[in-house]
């Protein structure tokens, strides 16, 4: 946290071996309105700076039993936060250079004038305010996207949690899978926050937002006069932002020709803007998503395989909300408090009747529609809780007497307590219905993605006679 004096300016630590110096310096910065200490012992001004929170050191560092360049790194690494303005009597050009190099701010010769001194170290005051604003805002990035705020206590998410702390500082290229609104761009931003490329950018391009001849130059760059309109070079996203990650969603919409060149920059990490024949190479880690089954597109011959194989090297799957029902009241209750706190209001909760229907809802839409959804409900809500009638149409109907769930009979009986597992099986039969559609109702393939054996799920196919909706 940013430390400073009742006049709003930064604590001084100023170290050289001259007493009168320190003294001198001491007199002029403090009636200059900065809170000072002074030492002449190097080992002194780290503890100190320890102990302290100081954001400037004034050093002299050509004192005797000092290497001004061990004393540098020192400082830099253990006090990231405190802007060093070097001091010596012995100036050079070589020296200036060195102490830059090494992380000061800036070097000072002696005899030092005052208005010298007063300009540097005003200067070096906005600069220290500059790393305390950068560094409060890491820290919001960190809030907003570190791993900590995706909800989920289902056994899948805390798969996906494991994966993304074995994977996350590292250079493995990692491919995410699952519908649309499971959370991929989010997970995607945590991965990087949390690898040792959190200081370096972080890029999302939607491969599917852009036609093939504008998707190339997004990505890979273009020289002026390339094609039509292009008045000048412009660097694209793997330049911009090498030494971090760059996150390709929809890569399953990638064209044959782009695919090629996705290969090579993932294999060599090198490439050629559009219409140069000069080699750009980078240091990237990708991270890419699709909703589609790859394999399935390879198969049919509309995604290369070598690609697939390449970018298969980790896979993340996300599991769709209506796999982890029991998550729905953790992710209501996260985006309740976000909404409240976002819109001004102060709603308690959920109503029984609300929650229930957000249960029994499919959410096609996934985690993103009940975002959505909670958003619109507490913008509507006039009461301390969010009811029934407070969540969108589609959703309230969810909450309605369902037959085949047990919740009430055909002829509009009310409803009557049921045993957990008789109540289960009318969202059990959804899950396993819209399962085996999106994989063609092909057992195999379903059986994996529910992660049960074929021999469960056909028993359960057959309990709820789904066995009678297989094409052959």
């Amino acid at each position: 946290m940013l430390q400073t004096t009742t006049t709003g300016k930064p604590r001084l630590l100023i170290m050289d071996e001259d007493r009168i110096i320190l003294q001198s310096l001491s007199q002029f910065l403090a009636r200059e309105g900065y809170s000072t200490q002074i030492t002449d012992d190097p080992d002194d001004a780290l503890a100190r700076l320890e102990g302290s929170p100081f954001e400037l050191l004034l050093a002299d560092i050509n004192m005797p039993g000092v290497k001004a360049g061990d004393f540098l790194r020192t400082v830099r690494r253990r006090f990231p936060q405190v802007v060093v303005i070097v001091i010596t009597g012995y100036g050079s050009i070589e020296g200036a250079v060195e102490a830059i190099k090494l992380g000061a701010f800036d070097y000072l010769t002696k005899p030092i004038i005052d208005d010298e001194i007063r300009v540097v170290v005003e200067k070096a005051a906005r600069q220290q305010a500059l790393l305390f604003e950068n560094q409060t805002l890491r820290h919001q990035l960190d809030l907003h996207f570190g791993l900590e705020n995706i909800v989920g206590h289902h056994p899948s998410m805390l798969k996906v949690f494991d994966l993304v702390e074995a994977v996350a500082d590292s250079r493995t290229t990692v491919l995410m899978t699952g519908e649309s609104g499971t959370g991929k761009s989010l997970l995607a931003r945590a991965i990087h926050h949390r690898s040792s490329r959190r200081d370096r950018p972080f890029v999302e391009v939607s491969c599917g937002a852009l036609p093939e001849t504008l998707l190339e130059s997004e990505l890979f760059g273009h020289v002026k006069g390339a094609f039509t309109g292009a008045v000048a070079d412009k660097p694209g996203r793997f330049m911009t932002v090498d030494g971090g990650t760059i996150f390709l969603d929809e890569i399953n919409s990638a064209s044959p020709t782009m695919q090629v060149k996705l290969l090579r920059v993932l294999q060599e990490r090198c490439f050629e803007p559009v219409g140069s024949s000069q080699t750009k190479t980078v240091d990237v880690r990708v991270i890419l998503a699709t909703n589609t089954d790859l394999a399935r597109l390879v198969a049919e011959q509309k995604f290369r395989q070598d690609l697939y194989y390449r970018i298969n090297v980790v896979n993340i799957r996300l599991p769709s909300l209506a796999q982890r029902v029991s998550d729905i009241p953790l992710l209501a209750a996260n985006f309740l408090r976000r909404f409240n706190r976002e819109i001004g209001k102060e709603v308690l909760g959920f109503s029984a009747a609300a929650m229930a229907a957000m249960q029994r809802y499919h959410w096609p839409g996934n985690v993103r529609e009940l975002e959505n959804a909670v958003e619109r409900a507490v913008v509507l809500c006039r009461r301390p809780q969010i009811e029934l009638e407070d969540l969108p149409e589609t959703i309230a109907a969810a909450g309605q007497p369902d037959p085949s769930s047990g919740g009430a009979d055909g002829n509009g009986e009310a409803d009557r307590p049921l045993p957990l597992a008789q109540a289960l099986e009318g969202p059990e039969r959804r899950i396993i219905e819209r399962a085996l559609k999106r994989n063609g109702w092909n057992r195999q393939a379903t059986a994996r993605e529910l992660n049960i054996n074929r021999t469960t799920l056909y028993k359960k196919m057959r309990r709820y006679r789904l066995d009678v909706g297989e094409s052959n």
